[in-house]
């Protein structure tokens, strides 16, 4: 196994090769990164890969890492019963 083997996003199983393939390829944010190699959109939503990744941008595109800036989040999702929203009040009302 070589450093490019190695995973850095264990939600997606994207490699530190991946990454950097990326960069090469042009991509300069972390949003950029996220939407080619899919590295921070699994289960924990980039809680264990950002740091990583935004490392390896800052390192790759020599640059200091406070100049990375992180990429967008949305909260999860949870799935709920359809009277719970039927249940709210209008702004009609």
């Amino acid at each position: 196994m070589t450093d490019k083997d190695v995973i850095i996003c264990r939600c997606e199983e994207v490699t530190r090769g991946e990454i950097e393939e990326a960069i090469r390829l042009g991509l300069t944010t972390m949003n950029e990164v996220k939407r080619l190699t899919r590295a921070g959109l699994g289960l924990c939503q980039g809680k264990t890969c950002s740091r990583l990744v935004s490392d390896i941008l800052a390192r790759e595109t020599n640059r200091p890492l406070q100049d990375v800036k992180p990429s967008t989040c949305r909260p999860p999702t949870r799935v709920m019963p359809i009277g719970v929203l039927a249940s709210l009040p209008s702004d009609s009302e």
